[in-house]
């Protein structure tokens, strides 16, 4: 890949992720009947935004995550109450917009003081309006403008806090779900671009070649048959390679490769690492062949399954204390990783994204307050309890976990801007 398609592709990836995540939440929560008023990919100040239906689109700037926000997961931020002053605009004999400033530019329009309004269950309104009361029906999809902004009302059976437990619990469960379906699909079609390997593999093949090393630079390519190294035949045995080029750094070797059944010989120069073994760019695979429909679910399964178990193992290590800050990696060094990875190739490419959606799926189930998780946990009391907790009190431990994840990941991306402009 050149680097245009290296940036694309992590960049696409991260996309990839985090929409299906936030489309779970979405999905599950419009089926549920939950007035759902943005859509987000990433925090902080917008980019770009679109309205859709009932729905805003929003890019923003930070690309650590995103979310998609409900009515009636947080207080509204734009009230109306009695005493205020307002213009109403009618279609069919119900309000379908609520003006709440600039009443003397609005045309067409009826204005008076609030004597009552219900914008949550009766959806009506009463204006003293030159000294007579009239009393007027809300369309359930009204909209309050003001300061150069649409708000569209959420009546009750709208919000999410109407829903049953078990509905508010799929909405939230939704984002995890979608990432393990997509881990799932990912590993499935690495399954089936990798192959199998064979059960008594005849010879040794070159597999990846590193962008920039001796190799890429030679005539080898990818599927070639590694036959000899400086005359010595290698067979099967790739330790057997390894340890022959390891021992000739500076120095030309030769490699006996057999290609579509021609025999060619290729010399390249192994460049020492850090250690003074020779090395030229390339790691070896035995033969593979199609998976089978069946070995592609199972094989795919397995994957989850290793994947899931090294992630874990990786959480024990951080509460052991195992981990340095130091060690820990934010959204600078993920997608520094990306790209290096994509940089091998389509197929360590699709691997690694499975394993990044398994990651974000598993992470965001963590009993953390303003995780998924956390949120489940307060919907789990709920059903024991039969009755809601405090929302004042979720909500505030729900910002004081954001808040201190927040300043993790600014730390560790200080932590990696600084090891970047380093060279480590």
């Amino acid at each position: 890949m050149d680097m245009i398609q290296i940036v694309f592709m992590t960049v696409l990836v991260f996309f990839v992720i985090v929409t299906i995540h936030e489309w779970g939440h979405y999905f599950f929560a419009k089926r549920a009947g939950i007035l759902v008023r943005e859509f987000a990919i990433g925090f902080g100040p917008k980019l770009l935004s679109v309205k859709r239906g009932e729905t805003r689109y929003t890019l923003r700037l930070i690309p650590a995550g995103g979310f998609v926000r409900m009515a009636g997961e947080d207080p509204e931020i734009i009230e109306v109450q009695p005493g205020q002053t307002i213009a109403v605009r009618l279609k069919d004999n119900l309000v379908t917009r609520l003006y709440l400033d600039r009443l003397d530019e609005r045309s067409e329009v009826i204005r008076g003081e609030i004597v009552q309004v219900d914008l949550e269950d009766r959806l009506s309104v009463t204006l003293d309006v030159e000294g007579e009361q009239e009393q007027f029906s809300i369309h359930p999809q009204a909209l309050m403008v003001s300061k150069g902004k649409d708000t569209q009302i959420a009546p009750r059976d709208r919000q999410f806090g109407s829903k049953t437990v078990g509905q508010r619990a799929m909405a939230i469960f939704a984002g995890p779900m979608m990432n393990f379906v997509l881990a799932f699909v990912l590993s499935a079609l690495y399954v089936q671009m990798a192959g199998i390997p064979m059960e008594s593999p005849d010879k040794l093949l070159v597999n990846q070649i590193t962008k920039g090393a001796p190799a890429s630079q030679a005539d080898l390519k990818q599927g070639d048959e590694l036959v000899a190294v400086n005359g010595e035949k290698i067979g099967l045995d790739y330790d057997k390679m390894v340890a022959i080029i390891g021992k000739s750094p500076n120095k030309p070797v030769k490699l006996e490769i057999v290609r579509n059944g021609s025999a060619k010989e290729v010399e390249l120069t192994p460049l020492p690492n850090d250690e003074g073994v020779g090395k030229i760019g390339i790691t070896a695979a035995y033969p593979t062949r199609p998976a089978t429909f069946t070995e592609t679910f199972t094989k795919s399964g397995l994957m989850m399954k290793n994947m899931t178990v090294a992630i874990f193992d990786g959480f024990k290590k951080l509460i052991m204390g195992e981990f340095k800050l130091d060690d820990l990696g934010g959204p600078v060094r993920t997608m520094e990783v990306t790209s290096q990875i994509a940089q091998q190739g389509i197929v360590q490419l699709t691997s690694w994204t499975a394993l990044l959606s398994l990651y974000l799926g598993i992470f965001n189930l963590l009993p953390i307050p303003a995780l998924d998780g956390s949120r489940l946990i307060f919907l789990g009391l709920e059903a024991i309890r039969r009755r809601p907790i405090d929302p004042n009190r979720e909500s505030m431990v729900h910002f004081v976990g954001f808040a201190l994840i927040m300043l993790l990941m600014l730390v560790v991306t200080y932590n990696d801007i600084l090891r970047l402009i380093r060279g480590e």
